[in-house]
């Protein structure tokens, strides 16, 4: 079959699918009149919030050069569609960090459980305190103290610290590396994390670019959390506005086979 042929095959079947869902979703809406939940809904959620930065090569990340790189392969004008190629950090954007990325034979990404990945969703709060001390940390007390208002932490759920970090994605603030280039932002200091090792919790998460604080030397709580075969996310946006108990995480961690981890979408359910 000739080019010309296969580009004008392509663009009546892409019509013809464009009117098939018109009108189904037409259809859709007329059965939905006066629905006031849909099943995603259920349980007493009411919302969905995105927790997913947007990714491209204009966010920052942990090293400094653009996690993304496009190689476009086909586009409309000349194809009918349009297709990239892509290079891809896996440590990016808001992603997951697999047991594999800090231990020699953890799950990788696509071996994390898919019931790990809804989660119940616990937002513990130091973004007044990051706010004066760029280096400050998650630590027991701030455990403690929320499992004094909020009960205990629950079986599978993921503890992520809110440090207000993720309204500075896409500038330097993000890093904040100083003249020596050491990165400044908080993380979960190494006693926090072994107390939640002694939990149910599957993950742990940070709005900063690492699970860690940003001037450690020794990746500590990496090395403590990943090879227990529990899994990290990074670059996590959205805490500000879910509470710090009652919310379901929705992890949508890529299936990639060997992965150490890799961008993700996840919203919360409140």
């Amino acid at each position: 079959m000739c080019d010309i042929c296969v580009i004008n095959s392509v663009k009546d079947r892409m019509l013809s699918r464009r009117d098939f869902f018109k009108a189904s979703a037409a259809a859709g809406a007329v059965a939905t009149v006066g629905a006031t939940t849909t099943p995603a809904m259920a349980d007493g959620h009411s919302k969905t919030v995105d927790m997913t930065h947007m990714f491209d090569e204009t966010f920052t990340t942990w090293g400094g050069e653009p996690g993304i790189a496009y190689d476009q392969a086909f586009n409309f004008a000349e194809h009918g569609f349009n297709l990239y190629n892509l290079t891809i950090n896996e440590h990016s954007g808001t992603h997951i960090d697999a047991p594999l990325h800090f231990s020699a034979d953890g799950m990788s990404v696509d071996e994390i459980a898919v019931e790990n990945l809804v989660c119940p969703l616990c937002v513990v709060d130091i973004a007044e305190r990051a706010a004066g001390d760029a280096d400050t940390m998650v630590t027991p007390d701030d455990l403690n103290a929320w499992i004094s208002a909020n009960g205990d932490i629950p079986d599978g759920a993921c503890v992520a610290m809110h440090s207000g970090w993720a309204a500075k994605a896409r500038t330097p603030e993000f890093r904040n590396a100083d003249d020596a280039g050491t990165q400044h932002y908080p993380g979960f200091h190494i006693e926090a994390t072994q107390m939640l090792l002694e939990t149910g919790a599957a993950s742990i998460a940070v709005d900063t670019l690492s699970l860690d604080h940003g001037a450690s030397q020794d990746f500590a709580t990496h090395y403590a959390w990943l090879p227990a075969n529990r899994y990290g996310i990074e670059c996590l946006a959205g805490l500000d506005q879910v509470p710090a108990a009652g919310a379901t995480l929705v992890v949508g961690a890529p299936k990639t086979g060997r992965g150490t981890g890799g961008q993700a979408r996840i919203f919360a359910m409140v």
